[in-house]
């Protein structure tokens, strides 16, 4: 068996051929079947055995082997014969190399990328010297279960993952396509197996900069002072608190929504049962949310989720109650208000009547309905996670020394040309788009450029949140939200003017990402209203076949054997006109489904 092992980014790349390929050294010659040994000079000797008679019995034995194997018949089952060793041999040695082959669980996955038809895709996974691949399933490289997943890492190095002993220091992005008509796409990523991804996890928090310890508003009668947007959800700011929130200090107050209530989801807008509420509050190190309000989208199941991470990362989906009652009506929510991984949060008393905008509070405000966990996942309602959480958290956080993640936007880097995109697209009224922009025009927010870098773009792709919950990382949220409440719900166009400030005031940064790596460990599928209003794709039917050709009927010879009086010839002139004006003129009958 001959096996064809292909990679990319500096593995290697051929044909990759085993003992097996080529081991049946026969050749045919003139249709006759002959031994490799016989066409040269160092033919062997006949076997001489004690117990053999004359001289003249192996004369006789030799010429009958020798017309035998030159029989068709039996030359060919001596050939099936061979060939049926000779694969039991390849695949006996395929087998033991692919033995070898099988890295240990600490070499990295490849992740190549999908297309957003797929639901499992490809992966490969190299071996520790890199000199050969072999494609494996990332679903399979996922649910391998290990006495301890920390034993690994600190087998290798010591449970320290560094730029120098990182399995995927050599990985190295393919050039971009040229072909730009097929519109954006994933991108290969090379993350490390769960278990090593586990153990990367930092023992302590992030140093957050300068904040340290980060307050809320409560207020219970929140009143609107000027002409300036917000709501009684988010507290009313005015624009001196909302300059003094950037003023960056040791210890803060600001607005960050759920201003009235004793404590976010209790009489607050945004009302969640006591019974979530207690679930909400127990500590995790990881938790993956996401939220689908005014039945906007349909549930995605996870896939390719490790044992290790459906054990120890719980999944949230906040709904609103248009959303539970669809739920409950097609049966797929049980009593036990969960639908596959999902943890289903009923949400009350939503404070806005824009989905959209209601759906900002649990992707902005996590640290706030979370009180006690240490990493989040945000994806949107119409996003399938595709990747196990640990891995993501690796790739775009730990290995980055990153407390923020989000991916830029695909094709925008400026917010001039985003705010245009988005009245183009009818996302939201001209006139509030325009007045936003004017506001952070005259503040200073200018096109983006090259001057920026290494900040590569000032739009981001929002659809998903990869977030430390620190000090610092939670007042960025609570300063976005508060852009997104005061202004229109399109965050992208409020993201750099809030980034922007807080980093000319600490050494913090955001690691924005590629969006094809984001599209490569999520899938993303149609909102609801897109699916319910999409035509039924067409029925292809068959062609037609073709007609078929008009033959006139030959005439039938003569018998020459007399005939009764009064009998007919069957081939007779009139006979022969009938049958070709039926033939002609009757209507086909098309078979069932033409």
């Amino acid at each position: 068996m001959c096996g064809f092992w292909g990679t990319m980014n500096g593995m290697s790349l051929g044909i990759r051929t085993t003992g097996s390929c080529g081991s049946l050294q026969q050749q045919v010659q003139n249709g006759r079947l002959y031994s490799q040994s016989s066409f040269g000079g160092n033919a062997k000797k006949p076997w001489k055995s004690p117990a053999t008679g004359s001289t003249r019995d192996k004369e006789r034995v030799l010429p009958f082997i020798c017309r035998c194997m030159t029989r068709k018949k039996v030359g060919m089952l001596v050939l099936f014969v061979l060939a049926l060793l000779a694969f039991i041999s390849g695949f006996a040695t395929e087998d033991k190399e692919g033995a070898g082959l099988k890295g240990t669980p600490g070499d990295p996955i490849l992740r190549h990328g999908i297309s957003m038809e797929s639901d499992i895709p490809a992966s490969i996974s190299s071996t520790t010297k890199g000199s050969q691949v072999r494609p494996s399933s990332l679903e399979e490289r996922l649910n391998v279960t290990h006495n301890s997943p920390y034993s690994l890492l600190s087998r290798r190095s010591n449970g320290v993952l560094t730029p120098q002993n990182h399995p995927c220091k050599k990985f190295k992005l393919p050039p971009q396509p040229t072909d730009r008509r097929l519109g954006p796409r994933p991108c290969p990523v090379c993350y490390v197996p769960v278990e090593q991804a586990v153990a990367s996890m930092p023992s302590v928090p992030s140093e957050s900069p300068v904040l340290h310890n980060l307050n809320y508003v409560r207020e219970e009668n929140p009143i609107k002072i000027g002409t300036h947007g917000g709501s009684d959800f988010g507290g009313y700011p005015s624009l001196t608190l909302r300059n003094m929130s950037y003023d960056i200090k040791e210890s803060m107050t600001v607005h960050c929504g759920f201003v009235r209530g004793s404590k976010p989801g209790r009489d607050s807008g945004f009302d969640i049962s006591e019974a979530d509420l207690t679930e909400l509050e127990q500590p995790h190190n990881i938790i993956v949310a996401s939220a689908i309000f005014g039945n906007y989208d349909v549930i995605q199941q996870p896939q390719n989720i490790s044992k290790y991470a459906k054990e120890n990362v719980p999944f949230y989906m906040f709904v609103d109650e248009e959303t539970e009652a669809y739920l409950r009506n097609t049966s797929s929510l049980d009593s036990s208000m969960r639908i596959g991984i999902w943890k289903i949060i009923l949400v009350r008393n939503v404070p806005y009547s824009d989905s959209r905008r209601n759906g900002k509070i649990p992707k902005l405000l996590l640290h706030r309905i979370f009180p006690n966990i240490r990493y989040s996942i945000w994806i949107d309602g119409k996003l399938q996670l595709v990747v196990d959480p640990y891995q993501i958290l690796e790739r775009f956080l730990w290995r980055q020394k990153a407390t923020f993640a989000i991916s830029r936007h695909y094709r925008r880097f400026d917010v001039f040309e985003e705010a245009e995109a988005n009245k183009a697209g009818g996302k939201y009224d001209n006139a509030s788009i325009d007045y936003q922009v004017d506001f952070y025009k005259n503040e200073g927010l200018t096109p983006y450029s090259q001057a920026k870098l290494p900040i590569t773009s000032d739009v981001p792709e929002g659809c998903v949140i990869i977030k430390e919950h620190i000090p610092i990382t939670n007042l960025f949220t609570c300063l976005w939200f508060n852009e997104v409440d005061r202004f229109t719900s399109r965050d992208q166009l409020s993201f750099s003017t809030v980034r922007d400030k807080i980093m000319s005031k600490v050494n913090w940064f955001i690691n924005m990402f590629l969006d094809c790596e984001r599209r490569n460990f999520v899938i993303q599928a149609y909102h609801k209203d897109l699916l319910d209003n999409m035509p039924p794709p067409p029925v292809r039917r068959p062609s037609r076949p073709p007609p078929l050709p008009r033959v006139r009927a030959a005439p039938a010879k003569r018998n020459p054997s007399k005939r009764g009086k009064g009998e007919r010839r069957s081939g007779s002139r009139h006979h022969r006109k009938v049958e070709f004006r039926w033939a002609s003129t009757e209507p086909r009958q098309w078979p069932e489904g033409y």
